[in-house]
């Protein structure tokens, strides 16, 4: 990937074991759920993007694993686990057969385009 990110060797023991357990139960539920199924999208409420996205496959008779983790008052160091975990930094993250398609306009161009049906249609 063309983003740098730090190395392992530039951690120190403890801030190695306090990144692998920062909000670990949450990142674990979300890597399970990304692992099983094959199209995810974790989000916040009160999120209009999240909102789109999901009227977007409802309208597409899409069916979807939803994952919701607060709003923009709560429940936000949960989320920065899962942008730390992905790497992608807003709401929603989709995730299609195990690999991040992207956030909500990546995921309009891809039902837009066909290519989403594609994938799902591959597993």
């Amino acid at each position: 990937m063309a983003r740098p990110i730090l190395s392992d060797s530039a951690y120190t023991e403890q801030a190695t074991t306090k990144v692998a357990s920062f909000h670990r139960d949450v990142v674990d539920e979300v890597a399970k759920a990304v692992e099983h199924d094959a199209l995810v999208v974790v989000g916040m409420s009160q999120n209009p993007f999240v909102k789109k996205a999901r009227k977007a496959l409802g309208q597409a008779d899409i069916p979807f694993t939803y994952l919701e983790y607060g709003s923009y008052m709560s429940q936000w160091k949960p989320r920065l686990a899962i942008k730390m975990w992905s790497g992608w930094a807003t709401f929603p993250q989709v995730f299609v057969r195990g690999a991040l398609l992207g956030g909500f306009t990546d995921l309009e161009a891809a039902l837009a385009d066909g290519s989403l049906k594609s994938q799902l249609d591959e597993g």
